[in-house]
């Protein structure tokens, strides 16, 4: 039996982590596969879909802008497909759009960013705690009820550890719920 050393990976410290905080779309995972320059696939959040087996037109709404879209560049593309059909359609869009996750990346400045797509709203990003998490929470759904929509929450990206957390309104411990 051949083995290799895995070293334990390093644990960053907690001195208050930098997160992106991000609004929760309602609406249905999707990502766009670029690969040599070339649309590879395309994936809902649990398989490939294609223009005849499609997930709300995601696929099909690929094909008619796939030469735009190859300007995202080689990888996987992850993003919320949403509007009118797709679950709740909270923010009463009246046509389908797709919303790219990685805001640091795909922000409003980006050149490569298609004009198919949008990024997820920015809520905050700066040094982040559950004090700060709540007020994003509050604020949002604040600002939400205040434009004639329901959110469903929000992301949270650890900038230093690489991970992901959703908070969302209808979970019952958050003391944003009451």
């Amino acid at each position: 039996m051949s083995i290799e050393f895995k070293a334990w990976p390093k644990i960053p410290r907690g001195s208050g982590e930098k997160v992106c905080i991000t609004e929760k779309m309602d609406g249905t995972n999707s990502c766009i596969i670029i690969s040599g320059g070339k649309l590879a696939g395309v994936q809902s959040r649990n398989r490939f879909i294609t223009p005849e087996d499609d997930n709300y037109g995601f696929a099909t709404w690929v094909q008619d802008n796939k030469e735009e879209l190859l300007g995202l560049g080689e990888g996987y593309h992850y993003g919320e497909w949403v509007g009118c059909g797709i679950q709740k359609n909270p923010h009463n869009l009246k046509e389908k759009s797709f919303y790219l996750f990685n805001a640091s990346r795909w922000d409003k400045n980006n050149p490569n960013l298609p004009n198919c797509c949008s990024v997820v709203p920015v809520l905050f990003a700066g040094v982040g705690n559950q004090e700060e998490i709540d007020r994003i929470m509050y604020k949002l759904k604040e600002c939400a009820l205040q434009e004639g929509y329901t959110p469903e929450g929000i992301i949270v990206y650890f900038c230093k550890t690489k991970r992901y957390e959703k908070y969302t309104y209808n979970h019952t411990e958050g003391k944003w719920c009451r």
